[in-house]
């Protein structure tokens, strides 16, 4: 299975020296989309493992106002071709393609795959626009770049869960992309950089709109990007919530992660 993820290194490596240019002017944030990212045969042999994981494996997030989604990052708990598979993405191939598609130097996968792995959503799953978490709890690295690994054959428009990327002023959604089989999107992951997929998913057939998210780190920053510790920072579209809910929102980014965190229990 290495050998079979690894025969795709030069194909990856060429593909950041002809797109890091169109990384790096990309709107709303520098980012990109590549189809055909891996091999398709390696994808369906881990969906199936994946179908098989557990239900006590599964961490579920249930919250009306953020997102409905399930998550697994129990290496343990997933098939070889899957375990395989994310060991690749946190090798030392994928994380040199990495820099030389980003132009961020000293990229650092995480072991831990804190927030990331293996992400599920079913009928009516979401999530809403936000800014990803700024520093990893364990490692105390700075969150730069994420990678989205789509899993979902024979997906329709009308299934919804697109990615959504929004612009700085979150005014209106700037790129659109439909979650669909061996699909890759990467990009960079600061304050505001934000994106999510907030139209539920509608699949009334039960089909399960699948992911695998993996997230690398840097020891530092640029000072254009610094900012205090913080979680996801979730944002409102265009005439959603209330004037009080926006207000706390807006709160939230100029005050303590702890306090952050007390906030969005209220």
């Amino acid at each position: 299975m290495k050998a079979e993820l690894e025969a795709d290194v030069d194909r990856l490596n060429a593909l950041a020296e002809a797109r890091k240019g169109e990384y790096a002017s990309n709107a709303p944030f520098p980012h990109i989309l590549l189809d055909d990212f891996v091999r398709s045969d390696i994808l369906d042999n881990a969906i199936g493992e994946i179908t098989r994981i557990p239900a006590s494996e599964w961490v579920v997030y249930d919250d009306d106002r953020f997102h409905r989604k399930s998550a697994c990052n129990a290496m343990l708990a997933m098939g070889p071709t899957t375990r395989a598979l994310i060991h690749f993405l946190n090798g030392q191939e994928v994380t040199t393609f990495l820099e030389k598609l980003t132009g961020i130097v000293g990229l650092i996968p995480d072991p831990y795959l804190a927030g990331g792995g293996v992400h599920e959503m079913r009928d009516g799953g979401f999530l809403n626009i936000h800014a990803d978490f700024n520093v990893h709890r364990h490692l105390r690295l700075d969150r730069r770049v994420n990678l989205l690994l789509y899993l979902n054959r024979n997906w329709k428009e009308e299934y919804g869960g697109n990615l959504e990327l929004w612009d700085t002023d979150m005014t209106a959604c700037v790129r659109r992309y439909p979650p669909i089989f061996n699909r890759c999107v990467i990009f960079n992951t600061t304050d505001r950089s934000f994106h999510g997929n907030p139209q539920p998913v509608r699949t009334p057939d039960g089909r399960v709109r699948r992911s695998i998210a993996m997230y690398y780190y840097s020891n530092g920053r640029p000072k254009s990007e610094v900012s205090d510790e913080h979680m996801s920072l979730y944002q409102y579209r265009p005439g959603e919530g209330s004037a009080i809910d926006r207000g706390r929102r807006v709160l939230k980014r100029f005050v303590p992660p702890i306090l952050a965190e007390i906030l969005a229990r209220k």
